[in-house]
């Protein structure tokens, strides 16, 4: 199925050539069209390119405007306002024909054009770590890198995931040397096959491991004596350490999918590539920037120095790649990972979902790895950085006791939450089917509360307000599309046709010219790594169609063609917002 250009690019190609037929010179000039409350669109363009032509801006309009072609087939009406704007008005006939060439499209993909030139983009998120309950903060990587991975790959982005999990460094060492000591303690024995609850009893068995050696660890300089020699063995490729260690690996592994399960993503094992993946291109990294000249040895440490980042004391602060002693810091490992997804995963793009706390330190490891060469202009590295997950309080969110929230217990309380709210309002839905809807209901509205958000910013934990059937939340959404089903489905749910011959109301153009710009939001979505745009347009989406349901009658509508291009125009946002929904990692139920 080729792509449906949409009636907004048909429009800019039009005023494009209207442009250059009145000015030459102008050829190529952007009309800047948008958006407008005073008519369908708004050209902006004219104004600047007077200016530049020396030109009266009205009267440069007027010319334009002469060169325009209007009728049924696209552009219904224009005329000039102002100081030289073009207020433009499209024909009813080319909504309807524009969203029946996206309704026909046999793939599902609604007329959505693939990259003419993809690029291969890695995308580092969800980052847990070995041996440590997963919790709040963990939440945003996980679900704002998803939906960035399913926005590039509709566009026809190669798209390469990786989760960059904590595995490796000293706590290792102390974990291998308290189990060494205690043997009996870990006697858990779990296959990756195992259910939900296995993975959540693994880890709260590693988790109490891991209390127990930290306790040991600070108050016995003997064992933290003995937990650093062992990171040594570990290190070194000791075979007893290494398979101890595995355990550790494999145990977590376990916990990793029983989460991102819950959380309704797939996560695939050979995507897993923690830093333990690097360790054989450590010494070759500090190798190579040392030799080029990058990195110099400072105390002992090897570090790379930047004009203009200065401590408090107005001393440089170094990007430590080796530490005095010999060991390797995380922007060793980080160095690797870049070598690694430029040289052999061929990466044109490297984007790291990453709290943007850590933004000092990805600066540096890009600035380092441009210097080294290893970043061209042929390469971007960009940090997604988002902001903090608060509380109702406006406070980073912690539990009563002031501990980090397990991110286990939040999703089962929105999924909680959220039955109760599907129980109240199913009408013909078994006790079965409410759980089930409850988890995409419940999980859904977690993930949309994140991804509404702007990533860079904080945004405000409510379950109250995630849960509400008003207002912005994915439950607004999801109930608009279930709606539209139990309609479809009184219909008799053949597929209607569409009549572009008919004259469209208000509310029916401004939900069909919504609609059609579909494909222009997920091209900017993608291309931005801004999944908060997709979600403004669903959420306009949905609430366009509560208006031209509450205007306009669907199955009682005056003839029998008008009540075909309505269920046409129900069915088409249905397939929008089910499709949008889906590349935010979102389900909607088919009944609610």
């Amino acid at each position: 199925m080729a792509s449906v250009t949409s009636l907004s690019d048909s429009v800019q190609q039009h005023l494009a050539s209207a442009l250059s037929a009145t000015l030459p010179e102008a050829a190529g000039a952007d009309p800047l069209l948008r958006r407008s409350d005073r008519a369908d669109f708004q050209a902006n363009g004219i104004l600047a390119l007077a200016k530049k032509a020396k030109a009266n801006p009205r009267e440069l309009a007027t010319q334009v405007v002469s060169q325009v072609v209007t009728g049924d087939e696209l552009i219904k009406d224009v005329e000039v306002s102002g100081p030289g704007f073009l207020n433009i008005t499209i024909a009813d006939r080319a909504i309807t024909g524009n969203l029946a060439a996206r309704y026909a499209d046999e793939t599902g993909r609604l007329g959505v054009p693939t990259s003419d030139r993809p690029g291969t983009t890695v995308v580092d998120y969800a980052q847990p770590n070995v041996a440590k309950e997963m919790h709040v903060g963990h939440l945003r990587s996980a679900v704002i890198g998803d939906s960035v991975v399913q926005l590039l790959e509709f566009t026809g982005e190669n798209v390469v995931r990786r989760h960059h999990i904590g595995d490796w460094g000293t706590q290792f060492g102390m974990l291998i040397q308290y189990l060494e000591e205690h043997p009996h303690e870990l006697d858990h024995k779990a296959s990756a096959e195992d259910t939900a609850a296995s993975g959540e009893e693994a880890m709260s068995n590693l988790d109490r491991l891991y209390k127990a050696a930290r306790k040991k660890f600070d108050a016995d300089e003997e064992f933290k004596t003995r937990s650093r020699r062992r990171v040594v063995d570990l290190q070194a490729g000791d075979p007893k350490t290494l398979a101890t260690w595995q355990k550790f690996v494999d145990e977590s592994k376990i916990y990793f999918f029983s989460v991102f399960e819950k959380l309704d993503m797939e996560i695939q094992d050979a995507d897993i590539v923690g830093e333990s993946g690097y360790n054989d291109m450590l010494a070759e990294t500090c190798r190579l920037l040392e030799e080029s000249g990058v990195a110099v040895r400072s105390e002992g440490a090897l570090c790379v120095f930047f004009e203009d980042i200065l401590g408090p004391d107005g001393n440089p602060v170094p990007l430590i790649v080796q530490k005095s002693d010999g060991g390797y810091g995380y922007a060793a490992t980080d160095l690797s990972a870049i070598r690694d997804r430029v040289f052999n995963l061929k990466a044109s793009t490297l984007l790291y979902v990453v709290d943007a706390r850590q933004a000092l330190h990805f600066r540096m490891v890009f600035e380092t790895a441009r210097r080294a060469g290893w970043l061209n202009d042929d390469v971007t590295a960009v940090q997604l950085a988002f902001g903090t997950v608060l509380g109702k309080d406006g406070k980073p969110f912690k539990t009563r006791e002031g501990e980090t929230v397990r991110l286990v217990d939040l999703l089962d309380e929105a999924i909680d939450r959220a039955s109760a709210v599907v129980r109240e309002k199913a009408q013909d839905l078994s006790a079965e089917e409410i759980a089930e809807r409850g988890a995409q209901v419940g999980i859904g509205a977690v993930k949309y509360a994140d991804l509404s958000t702007s990533a860079n910013r904080d945004y405000k934990f409510d379950l109250d307000q995630m849960v509400s059937l008003n207002g912005d939340t994915s439950v607004y959404l999801q109930y608009a599309y279930a709606r539209i089903r139990s309609i479809l489905r009184k219909a008799g749910d053949t597929r209607p046709a569409a009549h572009p011959e008919l004259e469209l109301a208000a509310a029916e153009r401004a939900l069909g010219l919504h609609a059609d710009a579909f494909a222009e939001t997920v091209a900017e979505a993608a291309s931005e790594h801004a999944p908060h745009k997709l979600a403004a347009y669903l959420y306009q989406l949905a609430s366009l169609y509560t208006t031209f349901y509450d205007k306009c009658p669907v199955l009682k509508a005056e003839t029998p063609e008008q009540v075909e291009n309505r269920l046409f125009l129900c069915d088409v946002t249905a397939r929008t917002l089910h499709r949008g929904m889906a590349l935010l990692g979102i389900r909607t139920p088919e009944k609610l």
